[in-house]
């Protein structure tokens, strides 16, 4: 990968941040744009605005054709079987509710179980909370191992019988723990179970192929993976699609109203009710044309090599502690981390100063801080365009903070 021209497409990145230059470690959160996405964007809205799927004039044709191009460029990325199973939806938080209300509330009864881990983003728990408290079902937990990992033995022995669905995550958002997702599917399937993957953190980081996971539902989010904001994706095996009804009701998603009822256009547009984010989902299709033209493979290859490097080097520091999987294989390009005596919000303060963009709090993922036993963290997340300069930025950061705290204190 050529990192320098790779962060030539990203124009936000060259600019001072509090008479610094800006080190951009949040991608986690969300991810810049380059030059192409932000161009497509500008492009639609200057030159072909308009609504999809109901006019007959050009500009509604080619914003159309626009947009469903896209899907059928999402179906590629993810090796979805058909544009039917791709869902466009406002995000990972509406694709996972999607499932939850429409699927969930529909397959589980009182005394079935859900099963989840203590690693999962608060939009991958409180649905299935929801869900069970509507149902009567219980909610169980695969343990983690002491470095933040799964165990398969513990995973086989908490699916049981009574298990209708595993919502997982397929990358912690904290941990950077990247899960044995095919391996659960094929316990979870063996005992009559469903998987829904929560893909937000992977799929801007790996190669995903649904088909060969074999996971029967998969979300993610536009914006994490270099597209505009307000476009996700939901993917679900076509005959799990067509046995749930849509939860959103009006214009676009219908195919006859009468005045007692009506009747649902087919996938996946049965679950597009109203105007849909067009601009938004021609940008996701623009940033997956930039992603493969780069290679998902040599992303993550790069991003493993810049949480192995920033690890080394943060290990360095005294009184601090890297949480999550040592073992560089089985994790992402994330680097959660505490220095003793210091809040991480202060950290981050101290760091904003240098120029250095991290995030600090419990990541919507409180539980996984209770399992932790820490109130807080902060997170070093990093993407294609960042470099081991980067790195080296902010470990001289955190010694400034370290310092300075110490001197307070």
């Amino acid at each position: 990968m050529d990192i320098e021209r790779i962060r030539k497409d990203f124009p936000i990145l060259h600019q001072n941040v509090n008479n610094h230059p800006l080190v951009y470690l949040d991608s986690a959160a969300t991810s810049q744009k380059p030059l192409s996405v932000i161009e497509t964007l500008n492009q639609y809205y200057r030159e072909y605005n308009s609504n999809v799927h109901r006019g007959v004039h050009t500009l509604g044709t080619k914003a159309t054709d626009a947009y469903e191009g896209a899907r059928e460029k999402v179906k590629n990325f993810i090796n979805a079987k058909s544009t039917k199973e791709v869902i466009f939806t406002r995000g990972t938080t509406t694709s996972i509710n999607l499932v939850a209300t429409s699927f969930g509330r529909e397959i589980v009864k009182e005394g079935d179980e859900i099963v989840l881990t203590y690693m999962e983003h608060h939009s991958n728990l409180i649905p299935w909370q929801q869900v069970a408290k509507k149902t009567g079902a219980t909610l169980k937990y695969f343990p983690l191992q002491e470095d933040g990992t799964l165990s398969l033995e513990e995973v086989r022995h908490t699916i049981s019988e009574k298990t209708k669905i595993v919502a997982i995550t397929y990358v912690s958002n904290v941990l950077g723990t990247i899960n044995p997702i095919k391996e659960i599917v094929e316990i979870a399937h063996s005992k009559g179970a469903v998987v829904v993957v929560d893909g937000a953190q992977s799929t801007p980081h790996l190669k995903v192929d649904v088909q060969d996971l074999n996971c029967d539902f998969y979300a993610f989010s536009g914006h994490k993976m270099c597209g505009p904001t307000g476009i996700g994706v939901l993917y679900g095996k076509e005959h799990l699609l067509e046995q749930m009804e849509p939860v959103e009701f009006g214009g676009e998603m219908i195919d006859f109203v009468e005045l007692y009822d009506s009747t649902w256009k087919e996938l996946p547009w049965k679950f597009e009710g109203g105007t849909p984010t067009i601009a938004g989902a021609i940008g996701l299709g623009a940033a997956i044309d930039y992603l493969e033209s780069i290679g998902m493979n040599e992303i993550q290859n790069h991003e493993h090599q810049l949480a192995e490097y920033a690890i080394d080097k943060l290990s360095e520091i005294d009184g601090l502690t890297i949480y999550g999987p040592k073992e560089i294989s089985k994790r992402a390009g994330v680097v959660t981390f505490n220095i003793d005596g210091v809040h991480p919000h202060d950290v981050a303060t101290v760091l904003d100063t240098e120029g250095i963009a991290v995030r600090a709090g419990h990541h919507c993922a409180q539980p996984l801080m209770k399992w932790l036993n820490v109130t807080a963290t902060a997170r070093a997340s990093f993407y294609l365009y960042n470099t081991k300069e980067d790195v080296d930025r902010l470990a001289m950061g955190l010694v400034k903070a370290k310092e300075f705290f110490s001197d307070v204190f």
